[in-house]
């Protein structure tokens, strides 16, 4: 401490020691804060990043919604699908064993397993329909072509 204590005599001398304090003190607060953003600056940005999160947020309820929607598409064509295979396996199975077409949706399982049981239960109960001739091939009538055309109708409509 070279230097002795000089007692304050005026106004200007104390402003002029308070002045050097304060310069001192604001150079020290810049060189150690220097990195650091100003209040106003703060605020700015802050407003910034609450804008940047409502956005973002947004965007994810948008996207949530989506794949909400496109998971039960999903869902749903994949039973679509399911129901297209088992319509074919049942299909497939009441071919080979020899019941109708028409009767291949009445088939009941889950596994191929279970619908070719059902479709084996069901066969002694379905047989193939057998289409009559309209007429007998063998029988010839002799006569007339009217008495042809009768005979053919007797054989048909039972007259």
């Amino acid at each position: 401490m070279s230097e002795e204590f000089k007692m304050i005599e005026t106004q200007e001398q104390l402003d002029k020691i308070i002045k050097d304090r304060l310069e001192r003190s604001e150079k020290k607060y810049q060189e150690k804060y220097s990195g650091y953003l100003s209040p106003d600056e703060v605020t700015k940005k802050t407003g910034e990043l609450e804008k940047q999160i409502a956005e973002y947020g947004k965007s994810l309820n948008d996207a949530s919604e989506k794949a909400k929607a496109d998971a039960e598409n999903i869902a749903s064509l994949q039973a679509k699908i399911k129901e297209y295979e088992t319509a074919s396996v049942k299909s497939r199975i009441a071919h080979e064993v020899g019941i109708p077409y028409e009767l291949a949706n009445k088939l009941s399982g889950e596994t191929e397993e279970d619908i070719r049981k059902d479709a084996e239960s069901l066969k002694p109960y379905v047989t193939q329909k057998t289409v009559a001739p309209l007429r007998n091939p063998e029988a010839e009538s002799k006569g007339s072509t009217a008495q042809k055309f009768a005979d053919w109708a007797n054989q048909n409509f039972g007259g």
